[in-house]
């Protein structure tokens, strides 16, 4: 059985009441005292039931996600995730909410973070493209007490905010090693398709893709980016014009989270067997088109561990600790048709 706090008290040679104010960060508590629980922890392997504690604190955490208005499957996907942690943790006395705001006009989204005060929330995690405006107001937003968690995509100079996702570097590298290894010694070019530009991730993933496919697939040629603003009439037509003026593209590569758009426009111009296309994120959509072969690979970041994660490291922060690296690091998934 587990040691109980009977059993630590016992231990540490200290009362019980004297342990439990230790481990609630309680008051009074001498330097000594704390020192003796925590060896005391240690050589027992006393653990802590985070919700006992939740309930000896009398503490509501109470969390926010500030995510798109505007999506596709991908941004269902991750709502999902976030519902799914707001039931769960409920009898851990946490509340999560999701404000959805077009996360594209940063002057919107700057005055909807500056209405957030420390009295509503204790985190939030917010997924915007980088902007000058909304990095001062996340800025402004710490500065009022609140824990920030960039998820999934961040700021360049906001450095001191905690970010959850993957390395969007590595990701677009690893795209270029397998559209790269896919083509073989086949010369031609690559279209590159995107939301947005102006987001860390997409830019991160393009100087990724670049570095590999001009370092060690020098035959093969990178496109200037698309950026479809999730618009279908726009990436149809910028799509069917690009392959219309480029017959030797060979390969294409979906930077942005949501396929379905850009993967349908390429579909209706050429059979998407005769190149490869490789995309991020695992959707319905997108699973189904690897099933059916329509594309090749799909470069995925697990959802609800980013949204578990990004929950984790705004408590451990509001409880004034340090989060655990090595479960919070969020892994590059490579998924085939072969290993769905």
């Amino acid at each position: 059985m587990r040691p109980t706090a009977k059993d630590l008290a016992e231990a540490a040679g200290l009362s019980l009441a004297t342990v439990d104010r230790v481990l609630n960060d309680r008051p009074n508590v001498s330097a000594g005292a704390v020192r003796k629980v925590n060896e005391a922890i240690e050589r027992i392997g006393f653990f802590r039931n985070p919700a006992a504690v939740v309930l000896a604190r009398n503490k509501l955490y109470r969390f926010r996600f500030v995510l798109p208005s505007k999506g596709d499957q991908y941004l269902l996907e991750l709502l999902q995730r976030v519902r799914e942690a707001s039931q769960t943790l409920k009898s851990e006395l946490t509340e999560i909410t999701v404000d959805q705001i077009p996360t594209d006009d940063p002057h919107q989204l700057s005055r909807h973070l500056a209405s957030i005060e420390h009295e509503e929330v204790d985190g939030v995690a917010v997924m915007a493209p980088e902007s000058p405006q909304v990095r001062d107001a996340l800025s402004r937003l710490m500065l009022r007490g609140i824990h920030l968690v960039q998820f999934l995509s961040g700021q360049e100079k906001l450095e001191t905010a905690d970010f959850v996702g993957v390395d969007n570097f590595a990701a677009g590298a690893t795209a270029g090693k397998i559209i790269g290894r896919f083509l073989g010694r086949e010369v031609g070019k690559i279209m590159i398709v995107a939301e947005t530009m102006v987001a860390r991730d997409s830019i991160e993933r393009r100087r990724g893709f670049d570095s590999i496919i001009n370092q060690q697939f020098p035959h093969l040629t990178n496109l200037p980016s698309l950026e479809t603003y999730g618009d279908e009439r726009r990436a149809a037509a910028i799509i069917r014009q690009v392959m219309e003026h480029n017959p030797d593209i060979r390969a294409a590569y979906v930077m942005s989270p949501e396929s379905r758009v850009p993967v349908t426009a390429i579909r209706q111009r050429m059979d998407a067997q005769k190149i490869v296309i490789v995309v991020h994120e695992r959707t319905p959509f997108s699973e189904q088109a690897l099933r059916n072969d329509q594309i090749d690979t799909i470069i995925a970041q697990d959802p609800g561990h980013a949204v578990r994660s990004a929950i984790r490291i705004m408590r451990a922060r509001t409880d004034e600790r340090e989060p655990i690296a090595s479960q919070e690091k969020i892994r590059i998934e490579v998924l085939l048709k072969e290993n769905l």
